[in-house]
């Protein structure tokens, strides 16, 4: 028996256009010609010249292009990711593809950056490969595309750049990704045995390039599980590509150091509305998202903004507690600038702007383990050794305090280890595209590495007593205390680039206080 539903007029329109209803946009001819008439001509129709990224870009392109003669590479952007059926989130280009081609901030979604091999040397700066930039130009304003297409219209997200333009701001070779990929990508592969192009690609990015790919590799007979290895090398090649950051970059670390600075001040001057709210942490997260908007393009991770037990909590982004006097503030936050480069930056407040007796204790520990870090954080030393100083510092307060259940020698061991129950995390990260950035390098040149000019990293140690732990006496739980600094290694040394944000307990106390006073005026 056919149902009503079956029967209502338009119940047989395709499921993927129903999205459009609400839409209610006519259909005439007359409406056509219309929209598709009478434009000025776009402001992204000339380039102002090649972006201050580019001969950088090229670099690191050159320097990957080393690692992988004659084969052909593929790193895509991603895809535009859905947050709520027709809404995207904003979009984010995979990190490993934004510092090969120096794209931030939105553009462009479904972009792929193709490296094409070449007779050795005779690549772009006599590197071994060609590279091409295959993405989706705008569409003209006489196309439908320019006033009914809601995720690439430009009626609905404003312009975006030409064929042309990203040309000559980024001095690659642009081409339209529907007319040329496909092509670009399978011509020729096939397994190199018998003469086919090896094609090693940035895999979980973006499906359609992963199943593209691996159509290719079984269609020609490529051994499937050998190419996930070989993709898996270029993935390591590409973290491993940013452990050394260039003056550029070092740049936008910079300017996220400063945008987030300016944030914890604003967090300062918005305490006292915290205090008096529910959900103060929020109050909190919320000064620190307008400062990281206004500022930069946005948040480089969820903002910890954890009060009370709540800072024990390594990773608190719910942020739905209170915020009550007496008790500390744990801000870990950072700003991404516009060429997605974050900071991150953690300090531990005293909400009333006064330490109490156990928390300056606690806190003086721990800025004495930043310390000794930042000690070890110089050319020729090992990145492990920042580990290992700070938590040398944290044992032997622990064990000044009768915490530790066994002696300090053993507690230092590697059998014991009994101090890490209060710093379970590790004291430092490498820092700049990804806030836990070069993920996917080896552990030679990751955690085994000798310190290098160039490298940026945290250095972030903590204490963190939980409100229900029983091996500590009542004074101490409840309070977390992280503290958390970006560092550059010079030649002779490092630079704190968080400096400007007090450190001591007696600076945080005077600054907040100059903050409130401020206020109050």
């Amino acid at each position: 028996m056919m149902t009503q539903a079956n029967n209502t007029p338009g119940s047989d329109q395709p499921l993927e256009e129903r999205v459009n209803n609400r839409s209610q946009r006519p259909s005439s001819q007359a409406f056509k010609d219309f929209m598709g008439s009478q434009w000025a001509p776009s402001t992204e129709a000339t380039s102002p010249g090649p972006d201050a990224v580019a001969p950088y870009a090229a670099a690191r392109r050159r320097a990957l292009s080393a690692k992988f003669p004659g084969e052909r590479l593929v790193i895509p952007a991603g895809p535009l990711k859905v947050r709520s059926n027709d809404t995207d989130y904003r979009f984010r280009p995979h990190s490993g593809f934004a510092h090969l081609t120096g794209l931030g901030v939105d553009h462009e979604p479904d972009a792929v950056l193709l490296l094409e091999p070449t007779e050795e040397g005779a690549g772009d700066d006599g590197g071994n490969h060609l590279a091409t930039l295959y993405f989706r130009p705008m569409a003209g304003r006489d196309s439908e595309e320019f006033y009914s297409d809601a995720r690439s219209g430009e009626f609905w997200i404003g312009t975006r750049p030409t064929l042309d333009v990203l040309k000559a701001r980024l001095e690659i070779p642009t081409a339209h990704i529907d007319v040329e990929l496909e092509e670009a990508i399978t011509a020729g592969a096939g397994a190199t045995e018998i003469g086919g192009m090896r094609i090693r690609l940035l895999r979980d990015v973006d499906l359609n390039c992963d199943a593209l790919v691996d159509t290719s590799r079984i269609n020609t007979g490529v051994d499937l599980e050998a190419s996930d290895r070989l993709d898996g090398e270029l993935s390591e090649a590409l973290s491993e590509l940013r452990l050394v950051k260039d003056d550029w970059e070092i740049e936008q670390m910079r300017s996220a150091v400063e945008a987030t600075v300016n944030g914890f001040h604003d967090v300062v001057g918005e305490l006292p509305r915290a205090i008096e709210h529910k959900r103060g942490e929020r109050v909190v997260e919320g000064a620190f998202f307008a400062r990281a908007r206004e500022e930069g393009n946005d948040l480089g991770y969820d903002t910890i903004a954890a009060s009370g037990n709540n800072a024990t909590v390594l990773h608190w982004i719910r942020n739905s507690g209170q915020v009550n006097t007496g008790d500390l503030l744990l801000l870990d936050a950072g700003v991404e600038a516009d060429s997605l480069y974050t900071a991150d930056i953690t300090r531990t407040l005293p909400v009333n702007g006064k330490y109490s007796d156990v928390q300056r204790r606690i806190y003086q520990a721990v800025l004495d383990a930043a310390d000794a870090a930042f000690e070890v954080a110089r050319p020729g030393r090992k990145f492990r050794e920042l580990h290992e100083a700070a938590l040398k510092v944290l044992a032997e307060n622990l064990d000044a305090w009768g915490l530790l259940p066994v002696s300090l020698e053993e507690a230092l061991s590697p059998e014991g280890q009994h101090h890490r129950r209060w710093m379970p995390h590790g004291t430092s990260h490498h820092l700049g595209l990804d806030v836990h950035d070069c993920a996917q390098a080896k552990r030679d040149l990751y955690l085994d590495a000798v310190l290098e000019p160039g490298m940026v990293f945290t250095i972030e140690p903590g204490l963190y007593f939980k409100s229900e732990d029983l091996a500590v006496p009542a004074e101490y739980r409840g309070i977390g205390v992280r503290l958390e600094d970006d560092v550059l290694v010079t030649a002779d040394g490092c630079e704190n680039l968080s400096a400007a944000l007090p450190r001591t307990a007696e600076e945080i106390e005077s600054w907040m206080a100059g903050i409130y006073a401020a206020n109050t005026k």
